[in-house]
C-alpha cells in the first residue's frame, strides 16, 4: 500500500504473550486452550473473598529468560499492582499486573524488514500479569456468556518504543518475536487461539516533525496479517482526517476483518483512569543475581546465534539460513537430516528442506512437525542422490512416496525397483540406439546446435525410465556425437 510521502507513521505494539506453563499463574488450575466452558476455574481464579494469589515460579523463571532474550535489564526487585477496571469477564474488578516496577526494561529486538536494513526496535518493558475471561457473544440471542478458563492464564506483555514505521516492519517484528518465544519454549505463539496477541498503537505526523501525533489503539487483530492490513488502513484514515482538517481522537478501535476497516469502540483510557496500587496480597518479588545466571545458562540457542552459525559450519546463504532458523522446529529438522546425509553437502539438504518439503507443507497448509517425512529419512534420501544410487528425479518419485506412507528410502527404493543404472554398457545401447532413430538431429547437432544435447538426453531417460545415471549418460552422448 502507497502511504502518502508527506507523512511518517509511528508505531508502537503491546504483544500479549500467553506463557506455557502447566498451571495458572497465582493458583493451581490447569494451563491449556479448548475446555468446556467454566471447569478450569477454582475459588482463586474466580476471584472468591477470602481467597490469596501465590506466585507461578515458573512464570517468574520464563518472563527472565525472555527478558534475556531482549537483552532487557532484570529488575531485582519488581512489585505486582491492581489495575482497576470492570468488565463482566473480570471477577475481581480489577487485574493483577506489573506498574511502576515491571520485571523487564530498556531491552530490544533486531529485526530485517523484507528489502531493508537491519534495524533496532527498543523494548520499553515487559511486565508479568494475569489474564481475563472471555466473553462470548456470538450465536447468542438477547445475551452475553462468559468463560472464565482464561481467567488467570499467566501473560507477559511486552512493551515497544514507537520505533516501528510501517505495517512491513510491524510485521518482519512480530515474525521475529514470535519465532523468539517459540525457541524458548514461553509461548506457542498461536494467534488464533490468543497466546501470542497483538494491540497497536498508531499515529501520523508530517514527515520532519518530532512530535507525536493522536494516536488510536487498535485491537481484536488475530493475525499478523490483520496487523499489517489494519495498520495500513488506520494510517490513510488519520491522514485523511489530517488533510481535511479534522481532529484525530485518542480512542480505541477494533479491527473489522469482513469490512477491512477499523471503528470506534471507545476512548482511550490512561493509567490514572485505572487507579493503580501496590497489590497488597502479595509481596515485592526479589531476584538473585545467582538465579537469572542460572536461567541466562539455561537458554536454547536463540535464532539470530544459529542463523550465523548456519552459515558459518554448513556454508549456507542468509537466505537459506533465515528460512531454516526462523522457526525453531525448522532448524531441528533441518539438523537432523544433515546428521543423516553425511557425506552429502548440507547445501543439497537445504535444498531438499526449503523447496520440496516446505513446497508440499506450504500446499497441504501443515507445519513442519506433522511432516510425515522424518528428519533423518530426507537425509537419507540425499545422501542416496550424493552417492549415486539415485538420480535427483527419481528421489522426487522417492519423496512422494514417502510423503504418502513415511517409510525408509532405501526399502522404497529397492521395493520399486528404482536403483539408479550407472553400468555405461547398459547405457550406451540405449544411448546408440536414440542416436540411430534421430540422425536427422545428430546432422543439425554437428553442424552446430548443441542445445540439442538436452533433447538426446531426455529421450535416454526417458528409455530407461529415468534409472540411467545422468553424469554417464551425457558423458557417452558428447563422446558420439562429437567423434
Amino acid at each position: 500500500m502507497s502511504i502518502d510521502s508527506r507523512y511518517e507513521t509511528v508505531i508502537g505494539l503491546e504483544i500479549h504473550t500467553q506463557l506455557a506453563t502447566r498451571s495458572k499463574i497465582f493458583c493451581g488450575c490447569p494451563n491449556r486452550f479448548g475446555s468446556a466452558p467454566n471447569t478450569q476455574i477454582c475459588p482463586v481464579c474466580a476471584a472468591f473473598p477470602g481467597v490469596l494469589p501465590v506466585l507461578n515460579q515458573r512464570v517468574l523463571d520464563m518472563a527472565i529468560m525472555t527478558g534475556l532474550a531482549l537483552k532487557g535489564e532484570i529488575r531485582a526487585r519488581n512489585e505486582f499492582s491492581r489495575k482497576n477496571y470492570f468488565y463482566p469477564d473480570l471477577p475481581a474488578g480489577y487485574q493483577i499486573s506489573q506498574f511502576e516496577l515491571p520485571i523487564v526494561e530498556h531491552g530490544e529486538l533486531m529485526i530485517e524488514p523484507e528489502g531493508a536494513s537491519r534495524k533496532r526496535i527498543g523494548i520499553t518493558r515487559a511486565h508479568m500479569e494475569v489474564d481475563a475471561g472471555k466473553s462470548l457473544h456470538e450465536g447468542i440471542q438477547g445475551a452475553s456468556w462468559v468463560d472464565l478458563n482464561r481467567t488467570g492464564t499467566p501473560l507477559l506483555e511486552i512493551v515497544t518504543e514507537p520505533d516501528l514505521r510501517s505495517a512491513a516492519e510491524t510485521g518482519a517484528f512480530l515474525k521475529k518475536l514470535r519465532s523468539l518465544v517459540r525457541y524458548l519454549g514461553v509461548c506457542d505463539g498461536n494467534m488464533e487461539e490468543g497466546s501470542f496477541r497483538c494491540d497497536a498503537n498508531v499515529s501520523v505526523r508530517r514527515l520532519g516533525e518530532s512530535r507525536l501525533g493522536t494516536r488510536a489503539e487498535i485491537k481484536n487483530l488475530n493475525s499478523i496479517r490483520n496487523v499489517m492490513r489494519a495498520i495500513d488502513y488506520e494510517v490513510e484514515r488519520q491522514i485523511d482526517l489530517v488533510e481535511a482538517g479534522e481532529r484525530v481522537i485518542q480512542e480505541t478501535r477494533l479491527w473489522d476483518a469482513n469490512q477491512n476497516q477499523t471503528r470506534s469502540m471507545r476512548g482511550k483510557e490512561e493509567a490514572h483512569d485505572y487507579r493503580y496500587f501496590p497489590e497488597p496480597d502479595l509481596p515485592p518479588v526479589v531476584i538473585t543475581a545467582e538465579r537469572i545466571e542460572a536461567i541466562r545458562g539455561s537458554m536454547p540457542e536463540l535464532p539470530d546465534a544459529k542463523l550465523l552459525r548456519f552459515q558459518s559450519e554448513y556454508g549456507l546463504g542468509e537466505y537459506d539460513a533465515g528460512v531454516l532458523t526462523a522457526d525453531r522446529e525448522m532448524a531441528e529438522y533441518f539438523e537432523l537430516a544433515v546428521g543423516a546425509a553425511c557425506p552429502a553437502d548440507p547445501k543439497a539438504v537445504a535444498n531438499w528442506v526449503t523447496v520440496e518439503l516446505l513446497g508440499r507443507l506450504n500446499r497441504e497448509g501443515m507445519e513442519i512437525g506433522q511432516s510425515p517425512v522424518a528428519g533423518e529419512a530426507l537425509g537419507r534420501l540425499t545422501r542416496m542422490i550424493h552417492e549415486g544410487v539415485i538420480s535427483g528425479k527419481i528421489a522426487k518419485t522417492v519423496f512422494g512416496h514417502m510423503w504418502e506412507g513415511g517409510g525408509d528410502p532405501q526399502k522404497i527404493v529397492e521395493e520399486k525397483g528404482l536403483v539408479q543404472v550407472s553400468d555405461s554398457g547398459a547405457i550406451e545401447a540405449e544411448v546408440d540406439r536414440i542416436l540411430a532413430a534421430h540422425g536427422d538431429k545428430v546432422e543439425q547437432y554437428r553442424a552446430g546446435k548443441v542445445q540439442l544435447l538436452g533433447f538426446f538426453v531426455g529421450e535416454v531417460m526417458k528409455a530407461t525410465r529415468g534409472k540411467a545415471n545422468p553424469g554417464v549418460v551425457n558423458g557417452l552422448l558428447k563422446g558420439k556425437l562429437e567423434a
